[in-house]
């Protein structure tokens, strides 16, 4: 029994330990738990400690940012307003002469370039240059008197290297457009409109542009570069009103020739501006075939097309076997053939300009009886002693008027006077067929009778389109 009961103790006691650390493993997990608990929250605490020290530093930088951008602003501002500053000092050191020992300001270095170019120390005008260059000032004529001194020193390919060197770290507008300035012919071209767009209102730009169609850039112009170098120098010489030009120029004086170099052209390249006084004319000619339409362009041309009517497509007119002088290419034919049939309608006419642009087309009426009664009076105008003829081909007494005759589609009345009379007998005309306009009617007689004593006659034609040639005198001889 007590053997018995000695078991059973010892069964209780594994059983109070075997809970014992049941309890004690439970205890462990669960500070363990806790402990995990109080870590993971510092972790979120410092991630949030975090988040918060970065959005903090993205403020700061948003706001030094924005200072930066006040201050550059600032500074810009600073440098558009003190070129009137430097303008002034430059003059002033102009009128002093001589070069500045040592020079700190920008006005000052662009006077030593000034002066070193002046007396063929290029080498030290070219650093006087550079170091203008370095305070980034938006003033025009410093650059591209540069840019001609890097071109006799270094060609075309070297001007472009400097400047393209000194427009990558520049802000000033005026250095990138002389960079561009140093391209060649139609990149020049191309890069120079893409500034434009880009500068709308940077006036220098107008008149560079101008040179890119001038007469010394091309040699030879055509009517539209005519129109578009004088399109940009319009444009550049409205920017003068109220000073707008002088803060673009350190050197007054570069404006001025700037200014007078604008005027001299567009007086010289006169009104082209007007589409109208520059449009293309048509002479028509009729004979009993049918019309013969002669073409005359304001330019010299390499190629020329009609059509008629407002639509449809253009007739090339053909070459000439020979070669037109202006243009060192075969010449256009100038004129086409219409049949006698055709009614009133538009004749549309375009052409190659002499750099081969197509220019129109101009949309010309045509109204075949007002061109032939026009061209009927221009003959009868031109060639008016040759009216009347007394006694021709030996028929003594007679007076002929043959030529009034066959040009009498342009005639409304005829009126003559004998031996100094007032011209009021007629000379009745037969009718005018448009199918057949010179032709005399075989019933009708080109001539009249007088007598022997008289020595003159005087005549005057009134035109179909109202006015009246003067009174023309005719002797007997």
């Amino acid at each position: 029994q007590q053997t018995e009961q000695g078991a059973e103790t010892q069964k209780a006691v594994e059983a109070v330990k075997q809970s014992t650390d049941t309890v004690a493993q439970k205890a462990e997990e669960i500070a363990s738990a806790q402990k995990q608990q109080t870590e993971q929250g510092a972790e979120t605490q410092k991630a949030v400690e975090a988040v918060k020290q970065t959005t903090d530093t993205l403020a700061a930088g948003q706001q030094q940012a924005a200072a930066q951008a006040e201050k550059l602003q600032a500074t810009t501002e600073q440098i558009a307003a003190s070129i009137d500053t430097i303008a002034k000092g430059f003059a002033a050191l102009a009128a002093q002469g001589g070069a500045i020992a040592d020079p700190k300001r920008p006005d000052e270095y662009y006077h030593n370039a000034r002066v070193y170019e002046l007396s063929g120390d290029m080498l030290n005008a070219r650093r006087s240059y550079l170091a203008f260059a370095n305070f980034d000032v938006d003033a025009i004529d410093p650059y591209t008197r540069f840019a001609t001194l890097l071109r006799v020193q270094d060609g075309k390919a070297g001007a472009r290297e400097v400047f393209g060197q000194l427009a990558d770290k520049a802000k000033a507008s005026a250095i990138k457009l002389v960079h561009l300035e140093q391209f060649d012919d139609a990149q020049r071209l191309d890069k120079l409109n893409t500034f434009i767009a880009a500068h709308p209102d940077y006036a220098p730009a107008y008149f560079l542009l101008a040179q890119e169609f001038s007469e010394d850039r091309l040699g030879s112009q055509s009517l539209s570069d005519k129109r578009s170098e004088a399109e940009a120098l319009t444009k550049f010489v409205s920017y003068e009103k109220d000073g707008g030009l002088l803060k673009y120029f350190v050197d007054q004086r570069e404006l001025a020739d700037w200014l007078e170099r604008s005027r001299s052209r567009l007086a010289a390249v006169g009104d082209v501006l007007d589409p109208q006084r520059f449009a293309p004319t048509l002479t028509p000619m009729r004979s009993n075939a049918g019309w013969t339409i002669t073409i005359s362009l304001p330019e010299a041309a390499t190629g020329i097309s009609w059509r008629l009517g407002e639509t449809g497509p253009f007739t090339d007119t053909g070459l000439m076997a020979m070669n037109d002088q202006r243009t060192g290419k075969p010449m256009p034919n100038s004129s086409f053939e219409l049949p006698d049939s055709t009614t009133a309608t538009t004749i549309g006419i375009k052409y190659l300009d002499i750099r081969g642009r197509e220019t129109g087309p101009f949309a010309i009426r045509f109204d075949p009886d007002s061109a032939l009664q026009q061209g009927d009076k221009q003959i009868l105008d031109q060639f008016w002693t040759s009216w009347i003829a007394f006694d021709a081909g030996g028929n003594n007494g007679l007076v002929y008027f043959t030529q009034m005759l066959s040009y009498r589609c342009a005639i409304k009345e005829v009126h003559y006077g004998l031996d100094g009379a007032a011209p009021d007998k007629e000379i009745k005309m037969p009718p005018c067929d448009k199918k057949d306009p010179y032709a005399i009617p075989y019933d009708y007689q080109p001539y009249f009778k007088v007598a022997d004593s008289v020595k003159s006659m005087s005549v005057q034609v009134t035109y179909t389109d109202g006015t009246k040639s003067p009174v023309r005198e005719y002797k007997r001889q």
